[in-house]
């Protein structure tokens, strides 16, 4: 799949979600603390949604972050996914993530997420069901827990945080950052 079917894929599922949960396009924006028109822009594939966004929206229609990851492509073994076949969402602030999981149904999932210079997580912390962990391949990542000062990780540097720590990150460098998630 290209980017722009990439965006309608996640444009799709987020409506759909939203639909069947039963709310209205309103009441989700007033939940995730985002305006009618920008939601309504994501779910036409016209906007794209910050990590933040995501993270709020998927915790709002009561999923894991995950689960925007999970439209399918053909595979030629199961268990294995070569990089053609991996499903990559284009958020906002200069983040992509490259599922790198043959599924998202597992005990754990992992991403290839990379954050171009200045990238963020987005101003707000974000909180989600998973516990998760992140090993930075390339580049630099700062992350930020609510309560603590910020901590700049390096190649070959790794966290892991419990289910609904409070956290941010950003790319804060002029280079590429590449970091590999892995989450339940």
């Amino acid at each position: 799949m290209n980017m722009h079917e990439e965006v309608e894929g996640l444009a799709i599922f987020i409506h759909d979600l939203r639909t069947f949960k039963n709310l209205t396009l309103g009441e989700l924006a007033e939940r995730v603390d985002r305006s009618d028109d920008f939601l309504s822009k994501l779910e036409q594939g016209v906007s794209r949604p910050t990590v933040a966004d995501l993270t709020a929206i998927s915790e709002t229609l009561g999923v894991s972050t995950a689960y925007f990851y999970n439209l399918s492509k053909p595979r030629g073994i199961t268990w294995v996914t070569r990089p053609h076949e991996r499903r990559t969402l284009y958020l906002g602030s200069g983040i992509t993530d490259v599922l790198a999981s043959p599924r998202i149904t597992g005990s754990f999932s992992m991403l290839d997420s990379r954050l171009e210079p200045g990238a963020t997580s987005g101003d707000q912390y974000l909180s989600d069901r998973s516990e998760q962990g992140c090993f930075v391949l390339e580049g630099e990542l700062t992350v930020w827990l609510e309560d603590a000062d910020p901590v700049t990780l390096h190649a070959n540097d790794s966290f892991q945080l419990q289910p609904h720590t409070h956290f941010r990150y950003a790319n804060l460098t002029d280079n590429l950052t590449r970091v590999f998630w892995v989450f339940n």
